[in-house]
């Protein structure tokens, strides 16, 4: 008996030291920001750790398409990034998968500075000099809002800026950019002289209903190794219940993870709050769960897209997502 206690017991042990060599890498769309709070609480409250994961590096990014290339070409197991742009990079033959709609409406909108314009409806925008990243997920945004007003990028003045290209908006280089409620909103603010200082136009409220960002991997992740898939979902979507629970804890692991984030504590914090007060929940969340997806808003997603032009072929609604590892973790119903 106690020789079969003991075998039992090194078993147990092989198994968990098997466990805990899934090495993962993850890559972020941008530089660290409050919707990204998920992977570093998720690794500093030890739930990766539970569940056999060793997250080696959460790398900031240069925009949504190069993280999903990244993802998509095995150069990282996991991403995060612009939803929509899945759907785009999807068309175009990256293989990668959404797992996770972490923002379940589109937190984009158009951004200005209230004392120089004043964004009260989409055709404000015509002659305006707007700052655009022709590769970003920005971009993609612009083109199909813009198409949903019965404009085009003829309507608008362009000039090409590099991220942060926010910073092009406050030195007066150009006269409107768009930006992110969860992300650019509340740094914009803080140097742009507090709340109100900004004039927001949100995409979701002229035309532009799609999800936001979320979590996502590559095709071969899924087929070859499943079991890491869902290990991941599963500490992840834990971290997001703690997230929308206490944004202030979040945004102090998050600093803890990225010492050089010290002095931007509290624009990560205020971008914590935009997200669970306009982007985390839903009703499918209430129903199914924090980070549900369905079919039905993503075929709506692509058909978005299509109409509006930002998409040039379609692509396989059914197999841009899949929502079996976000339900097999069993999330919290908010």
């Amino acid at each position: 008996m106690r020789l079969l206690v003991l075998a039992v017991l090194v078993a147990a042990t092989m198994s968990s030291s098997a466990r805990a060599e899934d090495n993962v890498t993850v890559q972020l769309d941008y530089v660290v920001r409050g919707t990204h709070a998920m992977f570093f609480v998720a690794k500093e409250k030890g739930y990766f750790t539970k569940q056999g994961i060793n997250v080696t590096a959460i790398r900031s990014g240069s925009g949504s398409p190069n993280a999903m290339r990244l993802v998509g070409n095995g150069d990282a197991e996991f991403g995060f990034g612009d939803l929509p742009t899945l759907a785009l990079a999807r068309s175009q033959n990256v293989p990668v998968v959404a797992l996770a709609a972490v923002n379940q409406h589109s937190p984009l909108a158009m951004l200005a500075l209230v004392n120089k314009h004043k964004l009260d409806k989409p055709q404000d925008l015509k002659g305006l000099n707007v700052g655009v990243q022709p590769s970003g997920s920005t971009y993609v945004f612009l083109m199909a809002f813009l198409k949903a007003n019965g404009m085009s990028l003829d309507d608008i003045k362009q000039s090409t800026v590099n991220p942060p290209y926010e910073n092009y908006l406050l030195l007066g280089r150009v006269d409107t950019v768009p930006g992110y409620l969860d992300a650019e909103v509340p740094e914009l603010e803080a140097k742009a002289g507090g709340p109100g200082s900004l004039s927001i136009m949100q995409g979701s409220k002229f035309g532009y209903v799609v999800y936001g960002s979320g979590l996502f991997t590559s095709e071969k992740m899924i087929a070859e190794h499943g079991d890491v898939v869902q290990r991941f979902v599963n500490a992840y979507l834990q971290a997001f219940d703690d997230v929308i629970k206490n944004p202030e804890e979040a945004a102090d692991l998050t600093v803890k993870e990225n010492p050089d984030y010290v002095q931007k504590k509290d624009v990560l914090l205020e971008q914590i709050k935009a997200d669970v007060q306009y982007t985390f929940t839903s009703a499918d969340t209430k129903a199914n769960g924090l980070g549900a997806m369905n079919l039905d808003t993503w075929q709506k997603t692509i058909s978005t897209l299509l109409d509006q032009g930002a998409m040039k072929q379609s692509t396989d609604a059914a197999k841009v997502f899949t929502d079996k590892f976000q339900s097999a973790a069993k999330a919290a119903r908010l």
